[in-house]
C-alpha cells in the first residue's frame, strides 16, 4: 500500500526539506524510495531520519511541485526532523537499512514514533483531484498530451463540484504548471459556476 505524504528530511546542515511522497507500507517497514539526484536522497544519507507527515492541505502537495516549498514546520521534541505544522498526524521514522539501486535506491524505516495533532473531518472528492493532478503534474515529461488532457478534464468534475477555497487554490497552481508544459497562453480555471 502507498501512503500519500509529505516528507520531511534535514541535511548535515541542518536545512529542512519537504517534498511529497508516496510511501510504501510493507508489513513494520515503510520505505522511502526518492529518484536520484534529489535533496530527500541526499538528506537520508546525510541524516537517516524522516517525518511523515498526514496532512489534508493539499497546497502544500501541490506547493512543492510549483515552487512553493516554504511552510510553517514545528520541531518534535528531540527528534532531529521538524514536521509539518499543518500536519493532522506525523510519524518518525528511522532509517534501518538501504536497497542501493542506479536510480531509486529504497530506504526501509522503522516507524519510532506517531502522533496526532488535530482531527481529521472526512473525505473531499476535491482534495483526491489535486492529488491526482500532482501526481499528473510530477509526469509530465513521461505522458502524451492527450492522456494529461483528457485526465485534466475528468479530474476538474471534482474540482467544480465540491472545491472550496484551498483547493481551488492548489488546483489553479497546478493547471499553471501544466499550461506552461503544455505551452497554452492561459490555462483552463476549475471553479464553480457563477449566477
Amino acid at each position: 500500500m502507498i501512503r500519500e505524504v509529505i516528507v520531511t528530511t534535514i541535511g548535515a546542515s541542518g536545512k529542512a526539506h519537504i517534498a511529497p511522497f508516496g510511501i510504501i507500507a510493507a508489513g513494520e517497514e515503510w520505505i522511502v524510495a526518492p529518484f536520484r539526484p534529489s535533496t530527500t536522497l541526499e538528506n537520508l544519507q546525510e541524516v537517516p531520519f524522516a517525518v511523515a507527515n498526514y496532512t489534508d492541505d493539499v497546497r502544500i502537495f501541490a506547493g512543492c511541485l510549483t515552487g512553493r516549498r516554504e511552510w510553517p514546520r514545528v520541531s518534535v521534541g528531540a527528534f532531529p526532523v521538524p514536521r509539518l505544522a499543518a500536519a493532522l498526524a506525523h510519524a518518525e521514522l528511522g532509517v534501518q537499512r538501504v536497497e542501493e539501486d542506479a536510480q531509486r535506491p529504497r530506504f526501509f524505516c522503522r516507524v519510532l514514533r506517531q502522533e496526532q495533532h488535530a482531527p481529521f473531518q472526512g473525505l473531499n472528492r476535491a482534495k483526491a483531484a489535486v492529488l491526482e493532478l500532482a501526481v499528473l503534474v510530477s509526469r509530465l515529461d513521461f505522458l502524451p498530451r492527450d492522456k494529461i488532457e483528457r485526465e485534466i478534464e475528468y479530474l476538474k468534475i471534482a474540482i467544480d463540484k465540491t472545491a472550496g477555497p484551498q483547493e481551488q487554490e492548489a488546483w489553479d497552481w497546478l493547471a499553471d504548471k501544466v499550461a506552461a508544459h503544455l505551452g497554452k497562453p492561459e490555462p483552463e480555471r476549475a471553479g464553480k459556476a457563477q449566477g
